[in-house]
């Protein structure tokens, strides 16, 4: 039986001590706060129990120039195990609460094969405003049981991506906020073009967002719609690293699309390509 998408606070605090349910933090840091914000010191200054910090910024391929890259499955699993973390569980993701990159870790999992991934609905905000426990400092749990079996129908690379911009094979679906999209301003991280991958379709990922959680399935059925998206046929997600891209991922899963792949390169890559065509 699959898990659901979104599990609520009172859900989780109910089944908190089963031993089937495993809770991951997966707050990251938006690009360019870096700079005042240490995320790994916000986490052990208050979590959920024994919740291990899954740091999507440590878990990327650091082999590859671009941010964000998939790991290897082989290395993935390791990690997994080595932070305690049991492939055959119902894992609850959770980030700040903006729905920022609990998304993106869950897409993580589900593409290595984890069957049961469900995000707490309103994160780290709503369980604290619930005036549910936290708990501080490193979580240390015995070594787990982790197979990691990639999926690659879930990936798309660069070459796939320049064939689909130029066919018009499938959609490619943008969740940068519309000023980057539309190359009015500069990009948060260094050295990338402005513009767009041509052919591409704007939908920010924030604008499928309430409260930390998905807004009502009518709602994002528009705005797919609106964004000129038909979601009867096959989505490529991009954004600017591959971590919002997943939003776009679990909006569409949300409606019963399931062709849907995420471009793991995204801008990172692309706008960093003096070779590729760009849009404005």
């Amino acid at each position: 039986m699959s898990a659901p998408l979104f599990v609520s606070v009172e859900w989780l605090n109910e089944h908190y001590t089963e031993e089937n349910v495993q809770v991951l933090d997966a707050r990251m840091l938006p690009p360019g706060q870096e700079a005042f914000r240490d995320i790994t010191a916000e986490y052990l200054a208050g979590h959920l129990p024994n919740a291990a910090f899954f740091n999507i910024e440590a878990l990327s391929d650091h082999t590859s120039p671009y941010p964000h890259m998939m790991p290897r499955a082989e290395t993935f699993a390791v990690v997994m195990r080595e932070l305690g973390v049991s492939s055959d569980k119902h894992l609850v993701v959770y980030d700040e609460g903006n729905l920022f990159s609990a998304p993106r870790a869950w897409w993580m999992l589900r593409a290595f094969g984890v069957e049961q991934v469900s995000l707490l609905a309103g994160g780290l905000e709503a369980w604290r405003s619930a005036g549910l426990p936290l708990a501080t400092g490193l979580v240390t749990l015995p070594e787990a049981e982790f197979e990691a079996k990639f999926d690659a129908s879930q990936v798309k690379r660069l070459t796939d991506v320049l064939l689909i911009s130029h066919e018009g094979s499938a959609q490619i679906v943008d969740a940068r906020a519309a000023n980057r999209f539309n190359a009015e301003v500069d990009e948060p991280r260094p050295g990338l073009r402005r513009g767009h991958i041509p052919g591409s379709r704007n939908l920010p990922w924030n604008q499928l967002v309430e409260q930390g959680q998905l807004k009502p399935e009518a709602e994002l059925r528009t705005l797919f719609a609106r964004a000129g998206v038909d979601i009867d046929q096959p989505v490529v997600a991009s954004c600017g690293s591959g971590v919002t891209a997943a939003v776009v991922i679990l909006a569409l899963t949300a409606l019963g699309v399931r062709n849907v792949a995420l471009y793991d390169g995204s801008w990172g890559e692309w706008g960093s390509r003096d070779d590729l065509p760009i849009a404005p």
